[in-house]
C-alpha cells in the first residue's frame, strides 16, 4: 500500500513538472527562479507574489558506518509547496510522502518505512532587493506526523535568519543560515536548543549553470549530552529555463555523528 502511494505521487509530481516545464519556455523575460534548494543553506530570495513553486527531492540516499552497524537511509519525493504572498514574503508546506531507514550490524537487522514529518514555513525578506547584502528571517514549524520508528513524535519549531552577499561584478555569492531551534529532549520529557550554522560560497558559471560548496554544522545540547554534526557539501543547478531548475549534489560527514555521505538530486518549477 505504501509503495502504491509512492508512486502516485511521484506519477503527479511528473505531471506537475512536465506540465509546467512546457509552459516555462514563454517567460523566457521574467526573472529565474530562486530556488531553496540545492544545498543546506537558505537564499533570502521568496517567490513573486501570487505565484506558486514546488520544490521536488527526487531522491535523497545517505549511509553512516559507527562501531559495526550501518545506517541507511531514503527519501523518495520530499515535496516543498511554496505561494508568494508579497513581494517580500512567501508560505511554505514541506512534506515527504515516503522514506525508509536501515539498521543492520552487531545482530541487529531493522528497518521502517512510511512519511515524514511536516514542516510550516514562513519567509519574509527584510531588506530591499536590489542591494547587494540581503537579510531574512524564517520561523519554522514541525508537525509530527511521521510514526515513531522515523521521528520523535513531537511539535518543534525554528528560526532561521538567512544572510546573502553578492560580490558586485564577479560572478561569487557569499550565503550564511545561521539558524537556533526549540526541539524535543530524547528521553521524551521535554524541549531543549540547539543551533546550527551554514556557510556557502556559489560561483554563477553562467546563466544557467550555478555551483556552491557549503560547511554545515549542528550543536544539540540535549540533556543527556551534546553531540555535534558537520558536514562539507556540493552542489550544482541548471535552468533550462527561468522557470525550471534540476540540481544535485554530494553532502559528506565530517565526524562519526553526521553520515559519511549523503547523494540526492532534485528540481524546482515555478508556476
Amino acid at each position: 500500500m505504501q509503495t502504491a502511494r509512492m508512486w502516485g505521487f511521484i506519477r503527479i509530481v511528473g505531471a506537475i513538472l512536465l506540465t509546467a516545464g512546457s509552459a516555462a519556455a514563454s517567460a523566457a523575460e521574467e526573472q529565474p527562479i530562486c530556488a531553496n534548494r540545492p544545498g543546506k543553506s537558505t537564499p533570502t530570495c521568496t517567490v513573486p507574489t501570487g505565484h506558486f513553486q514546488v520544490e521536488v527531492g527526487l531522491a535523497d540516499w545517505s549511509l553512516q558506518k559507527n562501531a559495526g552497524e550501518r545506517d541507511t537511509a531514503l527519501v523518495i519525493g520530499e515535496t516543498r509547496f511554496l505561494y508568494g504572498l508579497t513581494e517580500r514574503s512567501d508560505i511554505e508546506v514541506d512534506v515527504t510522502p515516503w522514506q525508509r531507514a536501515t539498521t543492520s550490524g552487531r545482530g541487529i537487522n531493522s528497518g521502517a518505512s512510511g512519511i515524514g514529518d511536516v514542516f510550516l514555513i514562513y519567509k519574509h525578506r527584510l531588506t530591499a532587493g536590489d542591494g547587494p547584502l540581503q537579510v531574512a528571517i524564517s520561523p519554522v514549524v514541525k508537525i509530527p506526523t511521521a510514526k515513531h520508528a522515523l521521528g520523535n513524535g513531537k511539535w518543534e519549531g525554528g528560526l532561521l535568519l538567512p544572510i546573502g552577499y553578492a560580490f558586485g561584478k564577479l560572478p561569487f555569492s557569499l550565503n550564511l543560515t545561521p539558524e537556533v531551534d526549540w526541539v524535543a529532549d530524547a528521553s521524551g520529557g521535554g524541549h531543549h536548543a540547539a543551533m546550527a550554522q551554514v556557510a556557502s560560497l556559489g560561483l554563477q558559471v553562467s546563466a544557467k549553470l550555478s555551483v556552491s560548496a557549503e560547511l554545515w554544522s549542528q550543536w544539540d545540547w540535549d540533556p543527556s549530552g551534546t553531540t555535534r554534526q558537520s558536514s562539507a557539501d556540493a552542489s550544482i543547478a541548471y535552468l533550462p529555463n527561468n522557470k525550471l531548475q534540476l540540481d544535485a549534489g554530494a553532502n559528506f560527514g565530517l565526524n562519526h555523528n553526521t553520515p559519511d555521505v549523503e547523494l540526492y538530486t532534485g528540481v524546482s518549477v515555478r508556476f
